[in-house]
């Protein structure tokens, strides 16, 4: 009569640990992180990146970067519970790491990104509260390392998250003052929300999100906003409104300018599109923004041997940009090819600024496609090739040759112009291609990484990569050497998530 309960006494002990390690609570400490460090000689006098900047795919255009993210449970709920819970977030990032970038390691090239403390099951059901920094993020465009769907990267508060089965909403409320001018600090009130539905879970999803911040007039406050009457464009532009001032007025010996407070409001709204498990379609993220900048209050003029503080409120607070970025993450040939393809398309405009050749007045399309082929589980093949055009609206911005300085307005030298070259659009291609060691086995997304790569750029403009090479307007100052249109350098660089 014994048999059978000493035998399932014995199934209820084997089965215990089981038990126990689906019920066990994680570690009270956490760490994440992310790195790159690379090397690329560059005969050619550049810096080492292929090209300016993420427009032609990050790869062989970013600089180094690292960091780490550290989570601490402050308070534990029993797993499946509805208990109370809290922990403490934070994250360290920088650029800079010894002998891969001018920086050299310096710890001045790092900052503390965000702090914050995350609760839940507090006062409401399914609500996430969330107090200090606020940055949240939606899915990354990462051919171009770009975070289209980032909300509230710029403030400190409060925010609460609603998670549905099928839908999440977001409000929040803080500052954004010491993000927008960390060393001339105004209160910037900031307001969030957001709303994300999964139509068909797991094949499509769709979203939006808004943000506003108002800066309210503060007469009296030297870090306010504030405009001062009579200034123009084009000596803004220059800089050279304290000089205008003091020839419009002979006898005056000092800037006693009428200032006039003002308020501002900014903002940025996005829509999001998330579909895919769709053939070979993995998943695609599209993003549709719109955005506001904040003004700059003002800068500092030297006249006479002396700086005088010029608000400009007035000429700066009427820049917009759109921008439409897409990235489709596909299996071609299931365990052998894969494919990131990315399209970006953007639209700056400035009220204010209808006479200066400038990044606030232009448009930039540019798509990107990258091939990872796996010939083993740890070795692949990565080729990726870009075409990028960007076109200014307010004349030449773009110097095509070596004396462009020479011809920078209409022909004609000008020391003095508002356009700075012979073209006011810029063409490049990019082509890379090498091999890559993933330890971690078969796709496109496995870091760590080990590449060795080769680079090639074509651009319309001369010398169009990160270098030495003079380029102010002064047409005495002209650049050195042969023209370069063409740029190459190769990689050995290493990428990892942990």
């Amino acid at each position: 009569m014994r048999v059978l309960p000493l035998r399932l006494g014995a199934i209820l002990l084997t089965l215990l640990p089981l038990v126990a390690l689906a019920d066990a609570q994680r570690d009270r400490f956490g760490a994440a992180g992310y790195f790159r460090i690379m090397t690329r000689p560059d005969f050619s006098g550049g810096s080492g990146q292929l090209g300016y900047y993420w427009l032609y795919g990050r790869l062989l255009n970013e600089s180094p970067y690292g960091e780490l993210n550290l989570r601490l449970d402050a308070l534990q709920a029993t797993p499946g519970s509805q208990e109370v819970w809290a922990e403490v977030h934070s994250r360290i990032s920088g650029t800079s790491f010894r002998s891969a970038d001018p920086g050299n390691g310096s710890l001045v090239n790092f900052s503390a990104d965000y702090l914050f403390v995350r609760a839940g099951n507090i006062l409401l059901d399914r609500v996430t509260w969330q107090l200090g920094t606020l940055e949240d993020r939606w899915n990354d465009l990462h051919i171009y390392d770009q975070r289209p769907g980032t909300l509230l990267w710029d403030t400190v508060g409060l925010s609460g998250t609603y998670q549905g089965d099928r839908y999440d909403v977001l409000l929040a409320v803080g500052d954004s003052g010491y993000t927008l001018r960390p060393r001339n600090y105004n209160t910037v009130l900031t307001g969030a929300a957001s709303f994300r539905y999964r139509l068909i879970p797991g094949h499509l999803e769709a979203g939006i999100r808004a943000q506003v911040g108002y800066e309210p007039a503060v007469r009296g406050n030297r870090n306010a906003l504030y405009a001062s009457p009579n200034t123009n464009y084009e000596d803004f532009a220059r800089r050279e409104v304290v000089r205008r001032y003091f020839e419009a007025n002979p006898g005056v010996e000092d800037l006693v300018p009428d200032l006039k407070a003002r308020s501002a409001l900014s903002y940025r709204a996005m829509g999001y599109l998330g579909f895919g498990n769709l053939g070979p379609l993995v998943w695609s993220n599209m993003y549709l923004t719109f955005e506001k900048r904040h003004p700059t209050p003002f800068y500092m003029e030297n006249y006479r041997g002396r700086d005088w503080t010029v608000y400009v409120t007035d000429q700066t607070d009427e820049r917009y940009d759109a921008n439409l970025g897409n990235e489709a993450y596909i299996r071609i040939i299931p365990d052998k090819l894969e494919a990131l393809w990315g399209v970006w398309a953007g639209y700056s405009f400035n009220k204010d600024n209808d006479i200066m050749a400038g990044e606030d007045n232009r448009v930039i399309a540019s798509t990107v496609l990258r091939l990872q082929y796996f010939l083993t589980d740890r070795v692949h093949l990565l080729v990726e090739s870009s075409i990028a055009r960007e076109k200014s609206l307010n004349g030449n911005f773009y110097r095509n040759h070596v004396d462009s300085v020479f011809t920078s307005t209409d022909g004609m030298a000008d020391a003095r112009g508002l356009e700075f070259g012979d073209s006011d659009t810029r063409d490049t291609w990019q082509f890379k291609a090498g091999v890559v060691l993933n330890p971690t086995g078969r796709s496109i997304y496995a870091r760590p990484s080990l590449r060795l790569l080769y680079g090639l750029q074509r651009s319309s403009q001369h010398a169009a990569f990160g270098n030495s090479f003079v380029d102010s307007l002064d047409q005495y100052n002209v650049y050195v050497g042969p023209e370069r249109h063409w740029h190459s350098v190769v990689a050995i660089e290493a990428e990892g998530w942990f």
